[in-house]
């Protein structure tokens, strides 16, 4: 395919002018078909196939009354630049991808790594330089986002809701029980969203920054870096109810932990890798103390604890009061993304009941995963990655479904 080495945007419009359609000036036919991403898509063709790709715009703007909304107008005409240009552009340019994701009227809106390229290259850029100072401030965040990342994505799909606060139309899922007091970081994320609202308005979604801040978080504490597929939308509701249902509790046993997983269309390899997370960030008391008094209801330590473990635990977490004390996931490198948490397993010193299930849990897949992530690192940081993509590809919205919000705590 011939490419143009310059775009002549004011044939363009001579064009567009021609077929009497309503562009009023050529700087007005580029803020409405989408800026520089118009201009890209159609200076990055073949003459011919943009006289026809014109042509088809022109027929469809005189169909249209001018009252219609920009908005319907803008989405509309880039539905027929995206059909047009798909193939096309998917050959000359490999960075232009469609897939990973659902259908609308015949035109395939999927996540793809290159999905700002053009419309915001500096998102990832700005997560994280936010990301950098509030782990300066914070060392727990890393861990606290790529919870809220997971706590998002399985209720409603990876969208945001979690980040919706009351108002007269929705029920927060921050009030769930797994969620309520426990789950944090909002103002780094609305930080990070302040920051691209300013550099690029209204194009990055808050579930997409809810995904570039975990694999930051990942990356930040040492962990694996992964292509990320983006482009999801925000959803316009929120479900507490599927907050309380989906988000498997810490003492849970392995049978409850895969089936909470299955029910995502994850298997025990993700279960076992994304439980991997725990090597960095804290838990509280409340979570596990079932587990130092009265883990079978016969008032009862956990016999699976190692003991002097168990001895640490009791010291700074009694059987009344205390809930909010917390102790490390990992206590051997609690700051750090590696393999400890599956070693510390092995030795009977996982914090959480749904940690150590992994191993004494009576399921051979899960116990034979512990020993070879707790053997080798870098096949856990292989499989973390693969499993985090595949989580965060949980029913996302896309193309024309949800929408990108403006504030990630309420909807536009």
């Amino acid at each position: 395919m011939h490419h143009q080495k310059h775009c002549n945007l004011t044939a363009i419009y001579a064009l567009l002018k021609q077929s009497k359609a309503w562009f009023p000036t050529s700087h007005d036919l580029v803020k409405r078909l989408g800026g520089s991403n118009f201009e890209y898509y159609i200076c990055h063709t073949s003459q011919p196939n943009r006289t026809h790709t014109i042509t088809k715009i022109s027929k469809l703007s005189n169909l249209v009354p001018i009252p219609v909304t920009m908005t319907f107008i803008k989405l509309t005409l880039l539905a027929i630049l995206i059909a047009f240009f798909s193939v096309k552009l998917s050959c000359a340019h490999p960075g232009f991808r469609f897939g990973w994701g659902g259908h609308h009227g015949g035109i395939s809106f999927g996540l793809s790594p290159q999905f700002y390229q053009f419309s915001c290259p500096q998102a990832n850029d700005i997560v994280m330089s936010v990301l950098e100072k509030a782990i300066a401030k914070d060392m727990r965040m890393p861990a606290s986002l790529l919870r809220l990342h997971f706590h998002d994505c399985f209720v409603q799909g990876c969208d945001a809701s979690i980040l919706l606060d009351d108002s007269r139309t929705i029920v927060s899922e921050k009030n769930a029980g797994p969620n309520k007091n426990s789950v944090r970081g909002f103002e780094v994320i609305d930080e990070m969203k302040s920051r691209l609202e300013e550099a690029c308005p209204q194009t990055v979604s808050c579930a997409d920054i809810l995904a570039l801040a975990a694999r930051g978080s990942t990356v930040l504490s040492g962990g694996p870096n992964w292509e990320l597929p983006l482009g999801r939308r925000d959803s316009k509701t929120a479900s507490l109810s599927g907050s309380n249902k989906n988000i498997p509790p810490p003492n849970a046993t392995i049978e409850t932990l895969i089936t909470f997983f299955k029910r995502q269309g994850l298997d025990e390899v993700d279960l076992v890798a994304l439980s991997g997370a725990h090597t960095i960030g804290v838990a509280r008391c409340a979570t596990f103390k079932q587990r130092l008094y009265n883990q079978k209801g016969n008032n009862e330590p956990d016999e699976n604890l190692e003991k002097s473990f168990y001895f640490d635990l009791k010291t700074m977490c009694p059987k009344s009061g205390g809930d909010n004390f917390i102790s490390p996931l990992d206590f051997g490198s609690p700051r750090l993304f590696d393999n400890t948490y599956f070693k510390l397993i092995l030795r009977g010193k996982g914090l959480l009941n749904s940690d150590q299930v992994l191993l004494v849990g009576n399921v051979k897949e899960t116990r034979k995963l512990v020993k070879k992530y707790a053997e080798d690192e870098s096949l856990f940081f292989e499989q973390f990655s693969t499993s985090m993509i595949k989580m965060a590809n949980l029913r996302p919205l896309t193309g024309f479904n949800g929408q990108v919000r403006k504030n990630c705590r309420r909807v536009n």
